[in-house]
Parts: structure tokens; C-alpha cells; sequence
């Protein structure tokens, strides 16, 4: 039977075959957004899992939108408006998929930032839609281009993570947030604020969501996966209830509802008396494998290289020269490096630039030193090679 010609278009995730062979003991993996096991808050859920014993019903068929207590507490927990309702999906990358085929058809265009987050290119690349890029700057996105875009190609949605952004790290400005929601508004656009990584800020102050400038032409994806545990598989979506019900429709035959037990888990491991020095800890935890591995790439990347501060998530962007970064990587990982390189984030690889996207927050300072080092010596042995064959041309 031949496949869907959607799927035959859609290449397969580089990051979930990398991290396969990432998982060799004796590989340093800075490939995957994965958080420490070590802040999995298992003791702060023994209370709810031991009381799940004693909830037979949260083991029966449950409402496609969520369990209702998990909504209800969500409700005033993201404080939503009243037009406005939360649904619970497996991970927030269902609440992805879910949007897509609600709201996607063949060809309909939707904007990414270029480098984007590649779970997204998977699923509109999955229904087929046309995605249109726009540059990154290191306050957002460019807002002239943006407006060009909204202008040109008169788009359906513009996807993006504002907060600690998948694969640069980058947080959006406050006058980038309220421009941004400005424009979707008069062009008539829906914001996909895709928001995984807002609580793991650990410099700064948290800034408004973009959403909330724009309440009424947004859609928030919000995730427990790196709060909590991804395990777990709870995401949850919130907007208007005219947005959100044609996603219930949707799930209603995808898989009837996420799991029960999980929301109720997850309910109450967030009104725990702890929850919030829980998150507090992940902070202070990655804030110290960040320092670290930013200044190791301070001292030892050759010249020519740019590493980008963050303030926040799980990501450090290298720009590097102009070389292969596909061959880097796959030289890195027979050093026993895993590392993504750039154009996998890119929809457009015409706008490609040389980089590597670094995970700091599952590897020990000590391994991170380690990386940095290999890193380093593989990256001026693939200039050097390159520098090499210029030569002989």
C-alpha cells in the first residue's frame, strides 16, 4: 500500500535518529531539548499517586477537552478570559497537530521565524501547507519583514516561541511582543504562541506573553514536559473557545482524550505547596550548566565563531564559519559529541546559515567541559579540511 504523498514530502526528525545514537553511554549528548532526570519531581507526586487508588474514575473514559478539575484550576491558573477555555492534550505537540489539521489546508501559508522549531516544519509539513519564512533578530523577529509577509502573502497564521526560542534561545523584546500582536491583529493573522519554555527563565523578568496583547487572534500551546516530566505527556492549549472547539472535534477521532490519571497526576503535583520552589531548583540548576557551558565556548571556539547568550530555556546557538555542519556533526558523534546542526531548522535551506544548536540542561558541568573541548578541535579540523579543498580547486 503506497503512503500518503504528505508523508512521502515529510523527511524524518534528524533530531529523534541523532538522539538514538546519542543514547550510547559513552556519547555527550547536546543534541535534545532533554530535561535532567534529577528534577523530576517524583516525591512531590507520591501524595497524588498514591491517591489515584482510590479514584476509580479518573480510570474510566474522560472528556475529549480534559479532566475537569485539572481545566478548572487551569482557568484561574493562566488566568484566561471569560470567552476564552483550556484543553488538555497529549504533550503540546498533539496541540500542534491538532491546530494544523483544524485550520490547515494544502497550500494555505503559515509564517515561521527562520531558524523554527522542526517538530512545527514536521506538522504543517504533514498537511501540506506552504511555510513562508521570515528572519530573526536578536530581539524577534524583523518586523519590517514581518509586515511584508502579512502584506505579500496575506498568511493564515504565524507559528512562533517567543520565550526562549527553539533552536536560538533568543526572548522576544516587549516592544517586539506588543508590535507583533499588533500585526496579526490588523492583518488579520492568528498567533501561534508555542510557549515550552517560558518558566525556565533564570535571568530577568518574565515578560508578558504576546497572546496577551492579542487575546483574540492567538492560540497558546503550554507544556509540563520540561516543568514536570515529559513522561507525563500533558500539554495544554488555551484561546478563544470559537478557535479551540474545532480542535476538540479533531481529537475526538484522534485519540478520544489524553490520559486521565496523567491530568489528575499532573493536578496535583501544581497545587503541591512546593510546586513553585520546584521550579525554582530546575532554574538555579540550568542557570549553572549554562554559565558553564557559555563560558567554555567563550574560551575555546576558534575565531570567527559567535555564541549567543541567553536568559532562559534549554538552548545555547552557535554561528560558526561557512562550512558543512552536517559533516561536523557526524565527525563530532564518532568523537562522542551529539550535536543538531542548523539547517534542520530551516524551511528555506537557501537562508541556511553555519551554526549548531547546544543543549545545556542534561549534561553535568564536567561533561560540558568535555563536549566544548571536542567540539572545538572537530570544528578546526573541518575548517582546516575545507580551507584544504578550496585550495586545491
Amino acid at each position: 500500500m503506497e503512503i500518503a504523498q504528505s508523508l512521502q514530502q515529510t523527511p524524518s526528525s534528524y533530531i529523534r535518529e541523532i538522539l538514538a545514537a546519542a543514547s550510547d553511554k559513552n556519547v555527550i549528548s547536546l543534541a535534545g531539548g532533554l530535561p535532567d532526570e534529577k528534577t523530576f519531581p517524583i516525591d512531590l507526586m507520591k501524595p497524588m499517586l498514591e491517591q489515584l487508588s482510590e479514584m476509580p474514575h479518573v480510570f474510566q473514559y474522560g472528556e475529549t477537552a480534559g479532566y475537569g478539575p485539572l481545566l478548572a484550576f487551569l482557568r484561574e491558573y493562566f488566568q484566561l478570559p471569560d470567552s476564552h477555555m483550556a484543553m488538555a492534550c497529549t504533550g503540546s505537540q498533539q496541540g500542534l497537530d491538532l491546530i494544523a489539521r483544524a485550520y490547515v489546508n494544502p497550500g494555505d501559508k503559515v509564517v515561521m521565524e527562520a531558524p523554527s522549531y522542526l517538530g512545527a516544519m514536521q506538522v504543517f509539513g504533514l498537511v501540506q501547507a506552504n511555510m513562508l519564512s521570515v528572519p530573526q533578530t536578536e530581539t524577534g523577529p524583523d518586523l519590517v519583514a514581518l509586515e511584508e509577509c502579512f502584506v505579500k502573502h496575506a498568511p493564515k497564521m504565524f507559528y512562533a516561541v517567543p520565550d526562549f526560542h527553539n533552536p536560538t534561545g533568543i526572548c522576544w523584546s516587549l516592544p517586539t511582543r506588543k508590535k507583533v500582536a499588533e500585526l496579526c491583529i490588523q492583518y488579520n493573522v492568528a498567533l501561534i504562541e508555542d510557549a515550552p519554555y517560558r518558566e525556565l527563565r533564570f535571568t530577568g523578568d518574565a515578560l508578558p506573553l504576546v497572546s496577551d496583547f492579542c487575546p483574540q487572534h492567538s492560540i497558546v500551546l503550554r507544556s509540563f514536559s520540561k516543568i514536570a516530566s515529559p513522561g507525563l505527556r500533558i500539554g495544554i492549549v488555551t484561546g478563544k473557545r470559537q478557535y479551540l472547539e474545532p480542535l476538540v472535534k479533531i481529537k475526538q477521532g484522534a485519540d478520544l482524550h489524553s490520559s486521565v490519571p496523567m491530568q489528575a497526576l499532573l493536578l496535583g503535583l501544581l497545587e503541591h505547596q512546593d510546586f513553585d520552589q520546584h521550579i525554582e531548583s530546575i532554574r538555579v540548576l540550568y542557570k549553572s550548566r549554562y554559565d558553564v557551558l557559555y563560558a567554555e565556548l567563550k574560551a575555546k571556539l576558534p575565531d570567527g565563531c559567535i555564541v549567543e547568550g541567553v536568559d532562559g530555556g534549554m538552548f545555547v546557538w552557535v554561528t560558526l564559519p561557512a562550512c558543512d555542519t552536517f559533516a561536523l556533526a557526524k565527525s563530532l558523534l564518532s568523537n562522542g559529541v551529539a550535536v543538531v546542526p542548523s539547517p534542520v531548522f530551516y524551511a528555506d535551506h537557501s537562508s541556511t546559515k553555519s551554526a549548531l544548536r547546544l543543549n545545556f540542561t542534561n549534561a553535568k558541568p564536567d561533561d560540558l567541559k568535555v563536549a566544548v573541548t571536542r567540539l572545538a578541535k572537530g570544528l578546526e579540523t573541518q575548517l582546516s579540511l575545507q580551507k584544504d579543498k578550496v585550495a586545491a580547486l
